[in-house]
């Protein structure tokens, strides 16, 4: 008999909001999963990105070997950003490396799109623009159409009408679980259900979960909770007694102070410059650096980059000179350090893709959302968004396999690997 494993991907649920009464109250059946299993922390990684969290997850390894390195890349020459999918990745998924004999369902997992050939069913992520390429098999797509199956919730629907966006938020994981219950069904070795919704919820919605703020909506995000620790608990009752069971996050959360924008603060550091329009596409030659989400900053190297000016006997130093202001960078008003660690790229990557890795990595102190829009002539600005995510405070909780000895996402890899090579005779 071979052994079987179902994950759970509960995107952005923290350790710390699982020990919290709030939700404890709310979702009864995932707490005493937790207590009875054990719950445990975990961290995520540099960045703390959904997209390469998976990745590395998924692979076991680390971005200087799977090459994803943010859910926004850029092309140096010529220069241009991108999207990167799954055919960006260089390094195999687990439902890849596992037997061909063996039946894998993945579902809603990021960086599944486009999806893959494997022996069973995908419906790709959130990256998936059209529901018609959603799916392998790719006929797949038509029951998911006949089913109103939701790729993804519409973000910007939340400036607009937030009561609209909590029931299309609890409307997609219901149609993601209905799916779920149906593939239960077919014959499975390796089933991996992701539930973004969370994520989204705690990005619009964070201070609701942390009891700062409580409104008419309230009721709705509460719903969302109770909702979804009801299907935990089918869920749990369905397959525990065929199958071991990893429940987990990629990332934690907390409350945001403020968005900060890391290329405005590099215009005014005399480091970043436009020839043109201010947009990243129209910097000038005599840029020293610039940035992306979140805190991904690339030397304008010569020979490197299409306008490249960092002659490569100076890079060492120009880093060095680039991580001194950052680790010096400061919230005006409450004179609050906002960078909590800078890091070199081969400080924390290995693999044969770290020349892809941005060149410096800086993280920020929990409060402080590092973004990269010109569109502001303020470093320090307000969105929609109340949530940011954490590094250290991701969870994890196994359920017939011991999940004790993982402290990073890149970890489960492993333990699903060997329990998976373990077959039962």
């Amino acid at each position: 008999m071979s052994n079987k494993i179902f994950i759970l991907g509960i995107d952005g649920m923290p350790y710390s909001l699982m020990q919290s009464d709030y939700i404890k109250n709310l979702m009864p059946n995932l707490s005493d999963i937790c207590i009875r299993y054990n719950l445990y922390k975990m961290n995520s990684v540099f960045p703390v990105i959904s997209s390469v969290a998976w990745t590395s997850f998924a692979t076991g390894s680390n971005p200087g070997e799977h090459n994803i390195f943010g859910f926004a890349d850029r092309q140096y020459d010529p220069f241009k950003i991108k999207i990167p999918t799954s055919k960006n990745r260089k390094k195999p998924p687990v439902w890849s490396q596992l037997s061909r004999t063996k039946k894998k369902i993945v579902i809603n997992v990021p960086l599944t799109y486009p999806p893959e050939a494997l022996n069973g069913y995908m419906v790709s992520c959130f990256l998936c623009p059209d529901i018609h390429k959603s799916t392998y098999p790719n006929d797949y797509h038509k029951h998911l159409m006949d089913t109103n199956y939701i790729i993804d919730v519409d973000a910007w629907l939340v400036r607009e009408n937030k009561t609209k966006f909590l029931q299309q938020l609890i409307l997609a994981m219901d149609k993601r679980f209905q799916i779920t219950f149906e593939l239960l069904n077919e014959d499975w070795d390796y089933f991996h259900l992701h539930i973004m919704e969370t994520d989204r919820l705690m990005h619009f919605f964070f201070e609701y979960l942390v009891g700062k703020k409580s409104d008419v909506i309230t009721e709705l995000i509460e719903n969302f909770l109770k909702k979804l620790d009801r299907w935990i608990d089918r869920l749990i009752g369905t397959i525990q007694n065929e199958s071991a069971i990893i429940i987990l996050s990629d990332h934690g959360f907390c409350q945001i102070k403020s968005e900060v924008q890391v290329n405005l603060w590099l215009e005014q550091q005399g480091l970043l410059s436009f020839k043109g329009s201010r947009k990243l596409e129209d910097y000038h030659e005599n840029t020293i650096c610039y940035s992306l989400i979140p805190g991904r900053i690339y030397l304008n190297l010569e020979g490197r980059e299409e306008r490249g000016s960092v002659k490569p006997n100076d890079y060492m130093a120009v880093r060095d000179i680039v991580r001194a202001k950052l680790l010096e960078f400061r919230h005006p008003d409450s004179g609050e350090l906002v960078i909590d660690k800078v890091m070199f790229r081969e400080e924390i990557y290995s693999g044969n893709y770290v020349e892809n890795a941005p060149d410096i990595i800086a993280h920020p102190k929990d409060g402080y959302d590092l973004k990269a829009s010109l569109d502001s002539d303020q470093i320090f600005t307000r969105s929609y968004l109340t949530g940011m995510h954490t590094y250290g405070d991701a969870m994890i909780v196994g359920i017939g396999i011991d999940v004790s000895t993982i402290n990073s996402i890149d970890q489960v890899y492993q333990v699903i690997w060997e329990y998976m090579k373990n077959e039962v005779v």
